[in-house]
């Protein structure tokens, strides 16, 4: 490993997970990472949520693992595990999720016999599953290779903000020279958001009439294999469809895993998990982009630089027109 060290915030049910926590924040710091949890934590309350908060602000990536409980839950009924989870997501974290492969083998003291808390517990699991990859564990000795293969390639796919040592940082003229190249970087960031579409010869660009094949992968169940779909709609249903979700603007994973599950019921199908190909999704961020009907900018948040969606005033409109339920006349009236 580099010198660089990477803070990962380990999320899970406490009581019955002693042992399966243990052996992941063991393999965590023999990856030299640096494990968060709440071992000092296990009887929570809203005051300790806002502090893990901001644990979780000071993280690189987060690992959720799921064994038969739901765990304690607030006073609105949604467990502090859960609220964690949905913390990570808002912040933009890559989540590892780790889920229990064989819940019939668990122990019954280790799971929830309350039907409701099981039953919350069944809609986490799919919330974690979709849009993402899961790995699957039935006991304890699984997990050490299981994290450290699934972190190891997060890392390398998604490079974290990680932490350094004061004594290994570079010179100071090796770090004004870094300052200069960010500054830089910004300025034609900022050039290029300020940039009107109009200036982007475009002359043949397809409109919102036209259709477009959609496509990615899918599983019915937890148990099935991925397969493919793939599904033609017009470009201004797609519009549509994500146009609501992007006045809260929505950082860019989040944006295609909202899309995928909205354009595969559009196939009035379910399913456990649903993923939109890469190439169509960013083939999609273009062309509404193109369109002038959304504005794409990387926001500064606690050292981290995501990238954000939101809609232009072209694309609100269009909203409007697409979503807008309109009042008809009663042709029986007298």
């Amino acid at each position: 490993m580099s010198s660089k060290r990477y803070q990962v915030f380990v999320s899970s049910t406490f009581v019955d997970l002693k042992d399966e926590r243990s052996r992941v924040i063991q393999t965590l710091m023999e990856m030299d990472c640096i494990p968060s949890g709440m071992e000092l934590f296990p009887a929570m309350d809203e005051d300790q949520l806002n502090f893990i908060k901001k644990v979780i602000d000071d993280c690189d990536y987060y690992l959720i693992l799921i064994g038969g409980r739901y765990g304690s839950v607030t006073p609105e009924g949604v467990s502090y595990t859960e609220k964690e989870y949905d913390y990570a997501i808002e912040r933009g974290l890559k989540v590892i999720g780790l889920i229990h492969g064989a819940p019939g083998a668990i122990p019954v003291d280790k799971t929830d016999r309350d039907p409701v808390l099981a039953a919350r517990l069944e809609k986490l699991k799919e919330k974690v599953k979709t849009g993402r990859l899961v790995k699957e564990w039935t006991v304890a000795s699984e997990l050490p290779g299981i994290v450290a293969l699934s972190l190891t390639k997060t890392i390398k796919m998604y490079p974290g903000v990680g932490w350094i040592r004061g004594d290994a940082v570079a010179s100071n003229e090796l770090l004004e020279e870094m300052n200069s190249i960010r500054k830089k970087n910004a300025e034609l960031e900022k050039l290029l958001d300020s940039t009107p579409v109009s200036s982007i010869a475009m002359d043949d660009i397809a409109g919102l009439e036209e259709n477009f094949l959609v496509s990615g992968t899918y599983r019915a169940s937890y148990d099935d294999d991925y397969a493919p779909w793939r599904y033609q709609l017009q470009l201004g249903k797609i519009f549509g469809l994500i146009a609501p979700h992007l006045l809260s603007h929505p950082h860019d994973e989040l944006v295609k895993e909202i899309w995928a599950q909205a354009i595969f019921e559009e196939k009035k199908q379910s399913a456990s998990s649903v993923e939109l190909n890469d190439n169509a999704f960013q083939t999609l961020k273009i062309q509404f982009k193109g369109l002038g009907l959304v504005d794409l900018k990387y926001r500064d948040s606690d050292d981290r630089r995501a990238l954000h969606w939101s809609l232009t005033s072209t694309g609100e409109r269009e909203m409007m027109r697409l979503r807008v339920l309109v009042a008809r006349s009663d042709t029986n009236a007298q």
